[in-house]
């Protein structure tokens, strides 16, 4: 123990040296009161890796950060922890189960919707050579017409009328503009 006195020889009492000087600091940039030797600046990105530093700024910041049923380092388990467990194993469980349906359902209707496309577009080809069988036979019956018309009015060009309306009827159906068989 020390009672104070110089003869104890714990404490002295030494004059310190003048320190050597600083360098003058260099005016701060925006005029702010910063001490800071060394200025900090930010390092520059490229412009992708700018945007994804931004977004996961953005993630960590709204993304809540919940912990449930934390215990020490220094905690053994006790007698209840095994159903705290057990029930955050069910949830786990349950919630990866629940992404697995929801993946499986997903891939179901992006399956599906690619096969009724298909499917929508060979229905479209069928109809589309349909109608153009259609029109060609439309076409070369009014080619036909035509020929048997202009050269009955060459034989007889008084009574050219009645046999239009002959040919016209001799057919199962009459078909409409748009290429459907009306039936009579």
């Amino acid at each position: 123990m020390s009672t104070g006195n110089s003869k104890d020889g714990d404490l002295q009492l030494v004059e310190a040296t003048a320190r050597p000087a600083l360098p003058p600091r260099p005016p701060a940039a925006g005029g702010g009161g910063s001490n800071a030797i060394v200025q900090y600046t930010a390092p520059t990105l490229p412009e992708e890796e700018e945007d994804l530093e931004i977004k996961l700024r953005r993630i960590i910041e709204n993304v809540p950060v919940r912990v449930n049923n934390t215990s020490g380092s220094s905690a053994g388990s006790g007698s209840g922890d095994f159903h705290q467990y057990r029930q955050m194993r069910r949830r786990e469980q349950d919630r990866l189960t629940r992404m697995d349906i929801d993946y499986q359902k997903r891939k179901e209707m992006a399956e599906f919707i690619q096969r009724r496309e298909e499917r929508m577009k060979a229905a479209e080809d069928r109809t589309a050579k349909k109608r153009l069988k259609r029109q060609k036979k439309k076409q070369r019956k009014k080619e036909k017409n035509s020929k048997t018309t202009s050269s009955k009015e060459c034989q007889n060009p008084k009574g050219g009328g009645e046999e239009e309306k002959e040919s016209s009827e001799d057919g199962d159906g009459a078909e409409s503009d748009d290429g459907n068989v009306a039936a009579t």
